[in-house]
């Protein structure tokens, strides 16, 4: 037997000055993959999403889902000796990621630009609610701003109420492109020998998303209609009442499966052949009678019952679970997803990351770090002895 492959971004030492999601959801892909992560906070509270909730036994699950597998590094970059430390360990990194508010990395000389020009073979991210340039540059992005501006809220809700994800997905678009991007420009640099700088803004990511309301609504000159958990231009495609409280979300996604669904779960096999239902198009035109025929038949069944009969017939279907539930799912179990990771407040559970590399070992779930429980190696590590770190943390340089 072959021994295992390495994790391919062993090696790799990423140091991070982040906050909240989009850089940290970025450089935890990184960590989960094999590299080293050193995240710079700030020493008065660290990275602010450290204090969004408490729910994950006393941390933030915002923090716990996004920074596992990091060391964490407490500076006041405010004060020239923390920025030296940071300089000093990016003289040895491989990748720089910062998502600091827009023109605090340029003032601090932590921009992209500066440090490739001072580090050829460094990839250094910037990411930033709307990009370096431009009217909105220097606006205020958080991620539901920028989910308006993308245009995400005004196709999803109701037809009365638009609404925001229910996820911080400007965030997390920001995140993958920049996760990419750094695999993109190391493989790059492989070839090359140099590095490079990597810009990635939340608009950008997130209004690459919208791909398919922005072509319908620029090329057929009509936004798609706000439609709940229903689709604007297929139908039936919604989720429907079962007779024991639950619901079951079923799409049909051509005429074959139309005739079927009639036949095995309506019961009614004359409505697959009538004009007033057999097309898409007809059953689009009269949505609320072909949601009124869907909803009727499964009123009348349980949720299992409903969800068997819409898989024998070859229909897509899924049951609308909630999060406890989803926490129990029955698939996630059989693959074995779940591992547990260290915290400052014992295990918790989370989830393996959703790529699986085959011959390559295990994913990297390393542990989630206290505030500045790394500081004194890595103050160490760039050749500080212990009498000059105490008198760094006398004067609350570090943490």
């Amino acid at each position: 037997m072959q021994p295992p492959l390495p994790l391919p971004l062993d090696g790799i030492t990423v140091v991070a000055v982040e906050q909240a999601v989009a850089a940290p959801f970025a450089t935890r892909q990184l960590a989960d993959l094999g590299a080293r992560v050193i995240k710079v906070e700030r020493v008065d509270g660290g990275d602010f999403a450290r204090g969004y909730d408490t729910a994950a036994g006393g941390l933030a699950s915002h923090f716990v889902w996004c920074n596992r597998g990091k060391e964490s590094i407490a500076l006041d970059l405010k004060d020239p000796r923390g920025l030296e430390v940071v300089r000093r360990l990016v003289a040895d990194a491989d990748v720089f990621v910062q998502n600091l508010a827009q023109g605090a990395a340029t003032r601090l000389g932590l921009d992209a630009a500066t440090l490739c020009a001072a580090h050829p073979r460094l990839v250094a991210v910037d990411i930033s609610g709307y990009g370096a340039s431009g009217p909105y540059a220097d606006k205020r992005a958080y991620d539901m701003l920028v989910q308006c501006e993308a245009g995400l809220v005004s196709v999803t809700g109701t037809p009365e109420q638009p609404v925001k994800a229910g996820i911080p997905a400007a965030d997390i678009a920001a995140a993958m492109y920049a996760f990419s991007g750094v695999l993109a420009a190391l493989v790059r640099r492989g070839a090359t020998g140099r590095g490079g700088p990597v810009e990635v803004s939340m608009l950008e990511a997130l209004a690459e998303w919208m791909g398919h309301p922005l072509h319908h609504t620029m090329h057929g000159g009509t936004p798609p209609a706000r439609t709940g958990l229903g689709h604007a231009v297929i139908a039936p495609y919604d989720a429907y009442a079962t007779a024991d409280g639950g619901r079951v979300l079923l799409s049909v996604q051509n005429d074959r499966e139309w005739r079927r669904l009639a036949e095995q779960v309506l019961k009614r096999p004359e409505l697959g052949t009538d004009p007033a239902f057999a097309t898409n198009a007809a059953r689009v035109e009269r949505r609320a009678w072909t949601d009124e025929l869907v909803a009727g038949a499964l009123s009348a069944l349980d949720t299992d019952e409903a969800l068997a009969r819409l898989e024998a017939a070859g229909i897509a279907c899924a049951r609308l679970r909630d999060l406890h539930e989803v926490a129990e799912h029955p698939q996630l179990a059989a693959r074995e997803r779940w591992r547990e990771v260290g915290t400052p407040v014992g295990p918790l559970k989370a989830l393996l990351p959703p790529v699986t590399l085959p011959g390559g070992g295990a994913a990297r779930m390393g542990a989630v770090p206290a505030l500045g429980e790394h500081t004194v190696a890595l103050l160490r590590a760039v050749g500080m002895t212990d009498d000059e770190i105490a008198a760094l943390r006398r004067e609350g340089v570090v943490a």
